[in-house]
């Protein structure tokens, strides 16, 4: 296990729902100090209160990955840096491209190099399963992101900061997510739209995906991507589930409409966790695969411990069986996403 103790963390990207859980966490570990840059003020503000019991322990720093000098300050004798932020929201990249190419490509870019010069210990992106076979902006974006994650450890030369990404796919009521959404149309509208309910995605609670990337934190050694197995939901099961937990919380006797309405631009039916060239050199893991770089020579014949190799197996969301509506529910109830 990592030691966080004493040590000094930056979260960038980190008042979003998955910065929340991993702070709570870390917290507990007693670091010196957390810094957490975003470029949402409020949000900032809304944090601090959040954690006004700890506050000699956080430092908020209002920044853009856009701006490498503020990321070189702000990674000043820091340990390790969790890269959080990006432009997500699929539609909004699809219409403005070259907005996400700067976050999401020149901004990860700006924070390899202020990693490299300020010797941070570890760097962990996130990325996502859209990064597959890539039908929009933000998938594509998050696929030459995670190229330039593995190519630092190529290009870092002497410097021995490690850096690794973690791919996984939605996160359960976070910024963006649909949950909150359905919420608040039926809530105000006794009506739900769904772009198409035969849709499949991959989902886990936010709990799961912090504590699984800290786990690819421990084991990263350089230029890997870290794939994370998460279940499969049916949209058509997430809707009525969330439908019924909302018409009960709130004590709803009217019907509930739904109406499909079609796959925005950009978006799939369906999501892959990897390519099949991927699958052909990476490890497996009880919790997650471990996609080796291209750039390091493996170590060992077993360079993860328990790892094996991936056999040849499906890894899409459209093949794999979804969760029962019972668990969905469960998840919802124990996260607090209706209430």
């Amino acid at each position: 296990m990592i030691n966080y103790e004493g040590s000094k963390i930056l979260i960038i990207g980190g008042t979003g729902t998955l910065g929340h859980y991993l702070v709570r966490y870390l917290l507990t570990q007693n670091p010196k100090v957390i810094r957490i840059m975003s470029r949402d003020e409020y949000k900032q503000f809304e944090m601090q209160r959040t954690f006004a019991d700890q506050q000699h322990k956080l430092r908020f720093l209002i920044g853009d990955v856009r701006d490498g000098q503020r990321l070189h300050r702000a990674m000043e004798d820091v340990d390790y840096v969790f890269h959080l932020a990006a432009m997500k929201h699929v539609p909004f990249c699809e219409y403005n491209p070259f907005e996400a190419v700067q976050t999401n490509i020149i901004g990860t870019q700006n924070m390899i190099q202020a990693a490299i010069q300020n010797g941070v210990k570890k760097v962990l992106f996130t990325s996502t399963d859209k990064a597959i076979a890539p039908t929009n902006t933000y998938g594509a974006s998050k696929l030459m992101a995670e190229r330039l994650i593995s190519a630092a450890e190529y290009q870092k030369g002497p410097k021995q900061t490690v850096f690794a990404s973690v791919r996984f796919g939605n996160v359960m009521g976070s910024r963006g997510s649909v949950i909150p959404l359905f919420k608040k149309q039926i809530l105000e509208n006794h009506r739900v739209t769904v772009t198409d309910l035969t849709m499949t995605r991959y989902m886990m609670t936010a709990s799961e995906a912090m504590k699984l990337m800290l786990k690819a934190n421990e084991l990263s050694d350089g230029g890997e991507v870290f794939v994370l197995k998460m279940p499969t939901i049916l949209l058509r099961d997430l809707v009525d589930v969330v439908i019924e937990e909302v018409k009960s919380a709130y004590q709803i006797s009217d019907a509930i409409e739904v109406e499909e309405i079609g796959l925005r631009p950009g978006e799939k039916r369906y999501e892959e966790l990897m390519t099949a060239e991927e699958k052909l050199t990476a490890w497996e893991l009880p919790d997650m695969f471990i996609i080796p770089s291209a750039f390091k020579e493996e170590k060992s014949d077993r360079p993860y411990p328990n790892a094996k190799r991936v056999v040849n197996r499906e890894v899409s969301s459209h093949q794999e069986q979804p969760i029962s509506r019972e668990t969905l529910r469960h998840w919802i109830i124990e996260e607090g996403l209706i209430k």
